[in-house]
């Protein structure tokens, strides 16, 4: 899949379009990109995804914007498996925020991108103010020789399958249900980094995650599966209980931080990048007196692992 940062030099080849900020690529986004593919496919098209960085309301409102369910590397690296053409990571700035939803079609999508079709959500608004709506987007596509198509809300069991939900889910520990919108385990991935020492002084050595962003949708200790920590041609897995939030019982500065105890593992394993899969929570974070306490209950937190580990290895 061909990553583009800028729309600078026009894109020539005419191209079918979906645009939106993809966050967590659910099972709702994946609908839409297999309309999109199917659509382009029957007229010719090259597939494009246009999604924006940041997300609009991390850039006006950074208190209240929402946690994100994916890094944008993360995102990227679900559209590709979709077998996407390329994808636009458009600079979302103030600047663009002013562009009025007329400039917005006539620039971007006609004049930079070729549009031929477009695929848009329900509740799909753009350009300033978010002004443009799908009635301006239909009468625009009359004028400019583009075809428009609006994709209706993705459900399961009546529920709406969408990124909310998502976080809903996860901000209250429902894993099997975050998991059933997203369809996959909700992940984490990121670079191993250097903490400070503290569990393998305590017997038990974690590996250290790096995290792009200081909010997290879900907090607690874990059942988890890691990919990336060993070198090998098949992906494989390897079990561990994790810890995410901001370890009150160590720490003061309140800095969410993700770690995570590998089973039988004693590999040093820095800079190596991983993908942390969360199976099933165990517990909300706790704060303790003294170190003594921590310990016995981070014991209790690897032999309930191990016994989720029995119970659910066939």
């Amino acid at each position: 899949m061909q990553v583009r940062r800028s729309i600078s030099l026009c894109i020539k080849t005419p191209i079918a379009l979906t645009i939106g900020n993809f966050d967590g690529v659910h099972l709702g986004h994946q609908a839409m990109l297999t309309r999109l593919k199917k659509a382009a496919k029957q007229r010719g098209l090259r597939t494009c995804v246009m999604t924006f960085e940041p997300h609009p309301c991390e850039l006006f409102s950074p208190d209240q914007a929402p946690a994100r369910l994916t890094s944008l590397r993360e995102k990227l690296e679900l559209l590709a498996k979709s077998n996407i053409d390329q994808t636009i990571v458009y600079r979302f700035n103030r600047d663009f925020a002013k562009t009025s939803p007329e400039v917005f079609v006539t620039r971007i999508l006609v004049n930079a991108l070729s549009v031929r079709w477009i695929l848009v959500g329900d509740d799909f608004r753009f350009g300033a103010r978010r002004a443009g709506d799908l009635t301006l987007l239909k009468g625009c596509a009359e004028k400019y020789h583009f075809e428009v198509e609006e994709m209706p809300s993705f459900t399961i069991n009546n529920q709406r399958v969408s990124s909310s939900a998502v976080r809903q889910a996860l901000a209250i520990g429902d894993l099997n249900v975050a998991r059933r919108y997203l369809g996959r385990h909700y992940s984490i991935s990121g670079r191993v980094v250097h903490g400070n020492k503290l569990g393998k002084k305590l017997g038990f050595p974690t590996v250290n995650i790096q995290m792009r962003h200081n909010r997290s949708p879900l907090s607690g200790i874990f059942v988890v599966e890691v990919y990336g920590a060993t070198e090998s041609s098949q992906p494989k897995k390897l079990p561990g209980v994790a810890s995410l939030g901001v370890r009150p019982t160590v720490c003061e500065n309140g800095r969410i931080t993700l770690e995570v105890h590998l089973l039988d593992f004693d590999q040093e394993i820095y800079g190596r990048h991983l993908r942390v899969d969360f199976l099933h929570k165990l517990r909300d974070e706790e704060t303790y007196p003294d170190l003594d306490l921590l310990v016995k209950q981070m014991e209790k937190d690897v032999k309930n692992t191990r016994n989720y580990f029995l119970l659910h290895t066939r």
